[in-house]
C-alpha cells in the first residue's frame, strides 16, 4: 500500500524532528503498519473505499495493539471486521500464560508492590512503555473468566480411574486495604489435581489456592471436584500432606490411596544417618522391582525385618505404611512405574514454580490464582494435542476387568452364605 503525499511529508516531518534511535522506531512502525494494512487488504478482497467483487466484508474501525522490540515500543493498529476475524500474521498471538504473567506484573506496578523489582521484570519482558490500569483490568477480567471457566467445568461425561494429588507453595500479599496496604507476605498453597481417563488421557482436574493444607481445605477441594462429575475414582495418588489422607477417605469413598514412593523415601532417609542413606534407600527399592503383588508384599516385610535390626523406626515407618505404600500393585503392572508417586504432578509443579518465580510475591492470591490457573490450562491443551496417550487405552481396559473379578470374588461367598 503506496502512502499518500500528505502521509510521506507527515513521515518526513517526523523523522526529522526525531532522534537516531527515535527515526529507527518510527521507521519500523510504519512499515509494520504498511504490511499490517496490505495484509488486511488481500485478507477482506479489497481496499480501503475500494469497489470490489471480490470484497468479503468490511473494515469497522482499529484496535491498538503495543509490539514491544529492541527498537523500542511499537504502537500499532490492528484493522476490525463487520463480519469475521483479522490478526496480522506478523505479530504473534500473546499466550494465555503470557498474558497471566504480564497482567500479575503491571497489577504489582499498580498497586505499588516492589516498585523496583516490578520495573526490572517489565523491562525484562520487553515492554518499555509499561501499560495502562484499564488495560489490566482487561486482561485480568479476560483471564479470570477463562480460568473460572476452565476450573468449574464438567467432569462426568468419562471416568477419571487415576487421580493425582498435590501442592505448590507460593508467596502473596494477604489482607491489608485497598492498593495494598498493611497487607502481610504469606506462604499460599496452590493445589492441583490431575487424572488419567479412560482412555488413557491425562488432565486437568481441578485447582485452588488456600491459606494452608489442612483437612478443612483438601475436603472443600475435593467435594467441588466430585460435585462437578468426578466418578469411577480407584486410586487416589499423593504424599501424605497433614489432612489430605483424612480428605481422602472422607470424599473419595470406595477408592484405594497409593501413598507417593519419592515423598516416603525421603521421609525415611531423614529418620537415617547419611553414612547409611544409600544402603536403606536401594534396600526399600527392591520392593518395587518385584513381579507381582505377593511378591511385592512379601518383598516389603522381608526389608522391614532386615533393616529393623539396626533402623527400628524405619520398620515401623515400612509396617505402617505397608498397605498404603503398595496400594499401586493392586493395578495393572504396566502401570506401576506411573502410579506409584507423584512424580508427573511434580513435573506440573515445577512449571508453575518456574512462571510464579518470575514474580515472586504475589499482589493477592487472586493473581495467583490466575496465573497457576493459566499455566494449567496450557498444560490440560498440550496433554489434550498430544499424539502420545499416557497410558495406553488397551491397558486402561484392564482396570476394569481387575474391578469386575473383585466384585465376582466378594459375591460367590455372599451366594455361599445365603
Amino acid at each position: 500500500m503506496a502512502l499518500s503525499q500528505s502521509a510521506l511529508l507527515d513521515l518526513l516531518a517526523a523523522l526529522d524532528a526525531a532522534d537516531g534511535v527515535e527515526r529507527v522506531r518510527l521507521s519500523l512502525q510504519r512499515m509494520y503498519q504498511e504490511l499490517i494494512e496490505a495484509e488486511a487488504t488481500e485478507h477482506i478482497g479489497a481496499g480501503l473505499h475500494e469497489r470490489s467483487d471480490s470484497r468479503l466484508t468490511q473494515r469497522n474501525g482499529h484496535r491498538s495493539r503495543v509490539l514491544s522490540t529492541t527498537a523500542g515500543d511499537l504502537e500499532l493498529a490492528i484493522p476490525k471486521l463487520r463480519a469475521g476475524s483479522f490478526f496480522p500474521s506478523l505479530l504473534e498471538r500473546r499466550r494465555r500464560v503470557d498474558q497471566a504473567l504480564f497482567a500479575v506484573v503491571m497489577e504489582a506496578y499498580v498497586t505499588g508492590t516492589s516498585v523496583r523489582k516490578v520495573d526490572d521484570l517489565v523491562q525484562a519482558l520487553g515492554a518499555d512503555t509499561g501499560i495502562s490500569k484499564s488495560e489490566v483490568s482487561r486482561i485480568c477480567a479476560d483471564l479470570d473468566a477463562e480460568v473460572a471457566a476452565f476450573a468449574d467445568r464438567d467432569l462426568s461425561e468419562v471416568e477419571f480411574p487415576y487421580v493425582f494429588l498435590d501442592a505448590t507453595y507460593c508467596k502473596a500479599r494477604v489482607g491489608g486495604g485497598k492498593g495494598g496496604k498493611g497487607s502481610r507476605v504469606a506462604s499460599q498453597a496452590v493445589v492441583v489435581a490431575t487424572g488419567v481417563s479412560a482412555d488413557g488421557r491425562r488432565e486437568v482436574l481441578g485447582f485452588a489456592v488456600g491459606d494452608s493444607e489442612d483437612g478443612a481445605f483438601w475436603t472443600a477441594f475435593l467435594r467441588s471436584l466430585k460435585a462437578r462429575g468426578l466418578h469411577g475414582t480407584q486410586l487416589v495418588i499423593s504424599d501424605a500432606h497433614t489432612g489430605l489422607k483424612a480428605a481422602i477417605a472422607a470424599v473419595m469413598i470406595g477408592s484405594s490411596w497409593q501413598r507417593c514412593r519419592v515423598h516416603f523415601l525421603r521421609n525415611v532417609l531423614a529418620q537415617v544417618p547419611k553414612a547409611s542413606g544409600e544402603m536403606v534407600a536401594a534396600a526399600i527399592r527392591t520392593i518395587f522391582a518385584q513381579p507381582d503383588a505377593e511378591h511385592v508384599r512379601d518383598q516389603l516385610d522381608v526389608i522391614a525385618t532386615m533393616l529393623g535390626r539396626q533402623f527400628p523406626k524405619v520398620e515401623a515407618m515400612l509396617r505402617e505404611a505397608a498397605d498404603d505404600l503398595t496400594a499401586f500393585a493392586d493395578f495393572p503392572p504396566a502401570h506401576w512405574k506411573k502410579i506409584w508417586s507423584t512424580n508427573p504432578l511434580e513435573r506440573v509443579n515445577k512449571e508453575i514454580k518456574r512462571r510464579t518465580d518470575v514474580v515472586g510475591v504475589f499482589p493477592n492470591p487472586a493473581a495467583l490464582l490466575r496465573l497457576a490457573g493459566s499455566v494449567l490450562i496450557e498444560t490440560h491443551d498440550e496433554w489434550q494435542v498430544s499424539d502420545r496417550r499416557y497410558l495406553s487405552e488397551g491397558s486402561m481396559a484392564q482396570i476394569g476387568a481387575l474391578a469386575t473379578d473383585s466384585t465376582k470374588e466378594v459375591a460367590v461367598p455372599e451366594l455361599m452364605a445365603s
